[in-house]
C-alpha cells in the first residue's frame, strides 16, 4: 500500500509539471490571491511502532497475585502496520510567494498492533490499540516557483495529539487481561513533500509525510505486555488530499 502512495504521488508529480507547460495558468479559486485561506483535507494514515526492549525483556511475567509465572519466556515482540483515516480542516497564512505557516486540526481514528511470541506459541497474542484523537498540526511549508497550474513544496514542523476516547477501566482485571496503554497526550515532529495543482475553482494537494513520536507512548505498568518494553514511539506515514 505505502509503495503504491509512492508512486501515486510520483505520477501526479510528474503528470502536473507536464501539463503545466503548455496550459494557461488556473485561478485556483482564488487561493493564493489572499494572504489568510481555508480549506479541508482528508487523510490516510499507516502506524506502526518502533520498540525498545528492556535488557532482561524475554524473562517470563511473574505474577504476583497468583504467585507464579503467567508466560513463558519472550521470544519476540514487533509491531503490526495498521490502516486509519482522519478529516480535517485548513488554516493557511502566507508570508511570502515561497513561504506558508499551516495549521490543520484533525479528527483521527487509528488502529495499532503489538505482537508478543513465546517460546510455549500457544501463549501468543497481539494487542491492539483503537485510538480516537484530535491532532494539532503546525507547519512551514517551503514551495518552489509556480509552473503553470503546478508547484512543489517540502512541509515540516510539530503536532500534538490528543486522546478522546474513553479510558478503559482495568482496575478487576488480572495483569494477563489487561490492555496495552498509550499516552493520551504526546508530542510528533512531521516532515513530507506535496504539491498544489491548480484549477478553475479550487487548489488540490496531494501530499505525503512522515510522522515520529518524539517521545515514549507506552503507559508504563505491571503487565506482561508492558513489562518487557523499555520505550514505544509512534511511527506514521499518512497520504493527504488538501482542497482550498
Amino acid at each position: 500500500m505505502i509503495k503504491t502512495l509512492y508512486v501515486f504521488v510520483l505520477f501526479l508529480f510528474v503528470t502536473g509539471f507536464a501539463r503545466a507547460q503548455s496550459m494557461v495558468p488556473a485561478w485556483g479559486g482564488g487561493a493564493d490571491l489572499h494572504d489568510l485561506s481555508f480549506g479541508f483535507l482528508f487523510q490516510y494514515i499507516n502506524s506502526d511502532y518502533k520498540i525498545v526492549k528492556n535488557p532482561g525483556w524475554r524473562t517470563p511475567f511473574y505474577d504476583t497475585e497468583i504467585g507464579r509465572n503467567s508466560t513463558d519466556s519472550v521470544s519476540s515482540i514487533g509491531s503490526k502496520a495498521l490502516p486509519g483515516f482522519g478529516v480535517g480542516f485548513i488554516t493557511r497564512y502566507t508570508f511570502t510567494d515561497h513561504i506558508e505557516l499551516r495549521v490543520t486540526p484533525m479528527l483521527v481514528f487509528a488502529d495499532r498492533q503489538v505482537q508478543y511470541h513465546y517460546d510455549t506459541p500457544s501463549q501468543d497474542v497481539s494487542k491492539a490499540i483503537s485510538t480516537t484523537s484530535v491532532d494539532f498540526p503546525l507547519q512551514v511549508k517551503l514551495k518552489s516557483d509556480r509552473i503553470g497550474n503546478f508547484r512543489m513544496y517540502l512541509i515540516g514542523g510539530v503536532k500534538y495529539s490528543m486522546a478522546i476516547n474513553k479510558k478503559p477501566v482495568i482496575t478487576n482485571l488480572a495483569p494477563l487481561d489487561r490492555p496495552l496503554l498509550n499516552a493520551r497526550n504526546f508530542a510528533s515532529y512531521d516532515v513530507g513533500i506535496g504539491c498544489d495543482i491548480y484549477f478553475e475553482y479550487f487548489k488540490f494537494s496531494p501530499e505525503l509525510k512522515l510522522s515520529n513520536s518524539f517521545k515514549d507512548v507506552l503507559t508504563h505498568d505491571y503487565t506482561p505486555f508492558a513489562s518487557p518494553i523499555s520505550k514505544l514511539f509512534l511511527h506514521t506515514i499518512s497520504f493527504s488530499i488538501y482542497f482550498e
